[in-house]
């Protein structure tokens, strides 16, 4: 079968499309028969062997699949032919996939394998920062950074699905719209976005900031926080570095900093992800969590997104064709 792979970690115009053995799934797994394979950015850290986790080359890169269930096993809900979103640390970028039970979700009818392969990595990720970091309550006003990308507008949609309202932050005029369809409200500039912030709250600032770029806007991001807010750490996007905290800032306005680290605290919790994705089906059948898909590649061409997404030209979630 065909898998796009990482052979040699030099980054992902190396990634290529190799015949591989089909996989045996273990016990507790589902076999997926692969339709789209959703692009994340631990694919681009992955191709350059700078991700926490570290596979031995070679490899196939994909996070988040969607498809269609071969075999499953005895009392794991799932059946063949089901259709099935899942996810991974790596592995589901080929024609088929064996993937943990715990880690792979039933599709409501209304989603497409476009949107499926949107799903898992960067909503169950959003529902984890919100929910469980973030603490969001409805009424409350969310800052999203990063607003127009994949991990972006999932922030956006989730939090309207929990009743907040979204701002975007967006790097170009050309971006604004991409978030305003995701569901913000409003969607500001990053240069100049604390003032635009401060303007749109009448002064009161944000409950929350959600931070996936990091980088230079970091204390302009903590000075945009209401009293109690909390900023939540999701990555660092925009590659020029990681910011560092004075402690002074958080204890001046009663403020926090959280981490989210989504993969290393459900990955450990057999339930938690099949919890998560029960609080997300209201918001998709109600139509608040729409994933919106931006350019959908070839199996061939699965580098070029990585670098079409290291160059930041992505707008929403990049999908790969696997099959029809």
């Amino acid at each position: 079968m065909r898998a796009a792979q990482v052979v040699t970690t030099t980054g992902p115009t190396d990634v290529v499309v190799r015949e591989v053995d089909e996989p045996t799934p273990g016990e507790g797994d589902v076999l997926v028969e692969v339709h789209r394979v959703g692009v994340s950015f631990p694919d681009l850290l992955l191709s350059r062997g700078e991700y926490q986790m570290k596979p031995e080359p070679p490899f196939s890169l994909g996070v988040d699949v969607a498809g269609t269930v071969v075999s499953a096993p005895d009392g794991s809900g799932f059946e063949p032919g089901q259709r099935v979103a899942a996810c991974g640390g790596w592995g589901g970028a080929q024609e088929r996939v064996a993937v943990p039970a715990t880690w792979t979700f039933a599709l409501p009818d209304a989603t497409s394998y476009d949107e499926g392969a949107a799903l898992p990595m960067n909503y169950l990720t959003a529902e984890f920062a919100l929910f469980e970091r973030g603490r969001l309550r409805e009424g409350e006003t969310v800052l999203v950074h990063g607003a127009a990308g994949g991990l972006g507008t999932a922030t956006i949609q989730v939090a309207k699905g929990m009743g907040a309202r979204a701002i975007g932050v967006v790097s170009t005029e050309a971006k604004k719209q991409t978030a305003l369809d995701a569901g913000a409200d409003d969607v500001v500039l990053l240069d100049g976005f604390k003032d635009a912030v401060k303007e749109l709250t009448d002064g009161r600032g944000v409950d929350v900031v959600a931070d996936i770029v990091g980088g230079d806007a970091f204390t302009d991001s903590l000075r945009s926080l209401a009293t109690q807010g909390r900023l939540l750490v999701l990555g660092f996007a925009s590659g020029t570095g990681i910011p560092e905290v004075k402690v002074n800032r958080l204890l001046l306005n009663n403020v926090d900093v959280r981490g989210v680290g989504w993969g290393a605290y459900a990955m450990v919790r057999p339930d938690y992800m099949h919890e998560q994705w029960a609080r997300l089906v209201p918001m998709i059948e109600a139509g608040a969590v729409r994933p919106p898909v931006g350019k959908v590649y070839e199996l061939e061409d699965f580098g070029q997104a990585l670098v079409d997404m290291d160059e930041r030209r992505t707008l929403g979630k990049s999908v790969v064709r696997v099959r029809d």
